[in-house]
């Protein structure tokens, strides 16, 4: 197939014309702390399993609006002290799927959080979290729930989930506070960058092929799905298009990453088309943290580079947590 987007050198020089609205970091801050006001308690129930060198707990913390959000919690099994923890998100329709799917990261001797995504988990993968808030007129699919209002929108119960995962595991005693990563794929590699760009305790970020980020030209790029959601909701909704765009600011990964100072580890496949590669740039380019990588993979669609990342996230992380 030919190239869906940009390549080098336009590729590398592009930045993203998404404006960081004024009110962003208080709207992200209000945010949070009414999460965190609502309170509720984090519970960790041990589940029996064929693993034996990873203890699998089944966790339910309290995400947006205190509604209970499940996830796996990996432990080595032999281990001592504490560990550095590693958070990773889903990518779009799936869920926190079987504890034995993913071991590489307690396998090389981390904490490891595995987050589902509340009302998805059967596309893909399974999940089991529910979203139990309405919204106004939407298409199947998440991306335009709640999407004329920004106080509404999906990704919003969505982001704050991510930061409140964290919140649930840093007071743990088996938990190092100062060595915290998270990561993820697609709309998991999304989630990473609105976290990152949330939360100063994030040390370490890791974002595959991210989705959710340069809105206005992933809606005129993109080729798959999701982002083909917005363009059909637009497409009906013919006089919201500016209300569409202004509450997608807010959520988009290029204004986060503008906030973002962890060092950072990206990734982009040039064939991409459901990701453009021109967003995952803009993302890259407009990313805070000074120490930033970005791996390419010219003729991967949207899977990206799969093991061959995964093993340069365990080498990269490694060399900064010292593990």
């Amino acid at each position: 197939m030919p190239f869906p987007d940009l390549i080098q050198p336009e590729l590398g020089a592009y930045n993203s014309a998404v404006e960081t609205p004024g009110d962003f970091s208080a709207f992200w801050a209000s945010t949070i702390a009414e999460a965190r006001a609502i309170g509720g308690t984090v519970s960790m129930e041990p589940v029996a399993s064929s693993l034996k060198a990873v203890e699998v707990f089944d966790v339910t913390f309290p995400g947006f609006g205190g509604h209970p959000v499940k996830a796996w919690l990996m432990l080595p099994t032999q281990r001592s002290g504490r560990l550095p923890l590693v958070v990773q998100f889903q990518g779009y329709g799936g869920g926190r799927g079987f504890p034995h799917e993913q071991l590489h990261w307690t396998a090389s001797g981390y904490a490891y959080l595995r987050m589902d995504t509340r009302g998805q988990g059967s596309g893909w993968s399974t999940g089991a979290t529910a979203d139990p808030v309405g919204s106004t007129a939407s298409l199947p699919g998440v991306m335009t729930k709640g999407i004329l209002d920004r106080h509404d929108y999906y990704y919003r119960r969505l982001f704050t989930d991510g930061v409140r995962a964290i919140d649930a595991m840093v007071a743990q005693d088996f938990v190092d506070a100062s060595r915290i990563a998270v990561c993820g794929g697609s709309q998991g590699g999304g989630i990473t960058l609105a976290v990152a760009g949330i939360d100063e305790r994030v040390a370490a970020a890791m974002p595959d092929v991210p989705f959710l980020s340069d809105f206005p030209r992933a809606v005129a790029k993109a080729q798959r799905d999701p982002y083909g959601e917005l363009v059909r909701f637009m497409a009906q909704h013919r006089d919201k298009k500016s209300q569409v765009f202004e509450t997608l600011r807010y959520f988009d990964g290029v204004c986060f990453a503008r906030q973002a100072k962890a060092p950072a580890l990206f990734s982009v496949a040039l064939m991409d088309d459901i990701c453009p590669a021109s967003t995952v740039y803009g993302a890259y380019n407009a990313y805070g943290g000074s120490d930033k990588t970005i791996h390419e993979y010219e003729f991967n669609n949207h899977e990206g580079g799969g093991p061959f990342q995964e093993r340069e996230q365990m080498k990269w992380l490694g060399q900064r947590f010292g593990v």
